[in-house]
């Protein structure tokens, strides 16, 4: 059994979408929860099982799993005919991989920083900055549409979405900004949006 503990507009929102891309609304439970926002609005949710009362958070007979892209490797890895990413063994999954786990460990942390207003060379040496971010995404993005060649994927979806938060700090690089854009231009983002307008009416 499946659970998606889901915040409307939060990060899980894209958890959400990857679900409607992959065709697997069927097979698990969306629980909206309510989370801490930033604005200091709302609150934890007693019946999130996330450590912290973060969403996303994925429970799978009994595990609990955390971190976005963790959850999308699972995913991905559990329903491998949706097509959301390489199968293990192929030339592209470590590309795929590579791509997950930058996010996480440099993008995401780099420009909470630079948003932050933080710059040490400590924070610069570990985890890089803004610079180094768009010469490896202008790199990946100058001769193809995605970033695992012409096909859209879970890479796709996760990479973007920081841009989709802040477009202020979308690099101006025409291969980017398309980028973005191709990747918000497909339905089911809108649907999200939608339904968690809805969700967010409907706890109001």
């Amino acid at each position: 059994m499946l659970t998606l503990f889901h915040a409307p507009q939060s990060r899980s929102s894209r958890i959400v979408t990857l679900i409607d891309e992959m065709g697997i609304a069927d097979r698990l439970t969306i629980r909206p929860v309510s989370i801490l926002r930033q604005d200091g609005s709302g609150g934890r949710d007693p019946s999130n099982p996330h450590p912290e009362g973060k969403a996303p958070a994925l429970l799978q007979d009994g595990t609990v799993i955390t971190e976005s892209a963790a959850i999308i490797l699972t995913l991905t890895d559990l329903f491998p005919d949706s097509g959301m990413a390489p199968r293990p063994g192929t030339a592209e999954r470590g590309a795929y991989l590579t791509w997950l786990f930058w996010y996480g460990s440099v993008m995401e942390p780099a420009l909470i920083c630079a948003a932050a207003g933080l710059s040490l060379p400590s924070l610069q040496a570990s985890i890089r900055g803004v610079p180094e971010i768009t010469a490896r995404l202008s790199r990946a993005l100058a001769e193809r549409p995605f970033l695992l060649g012409d096909r859209y994927s879970a890479a796709d979806l996760l990479v973007h979405s920081p841009y989709v938060w802040f477009k202020d700090a979308t690099p101006d690089v025409p291969a980017i900004r398309d980028w973005v854009a191709r990747c918000q231009d497909r339905p089911a983002h809108a649907r999200t949006r939608a339904a968690d307008a809805a969700r967010l009416a409907g706890a109001a």
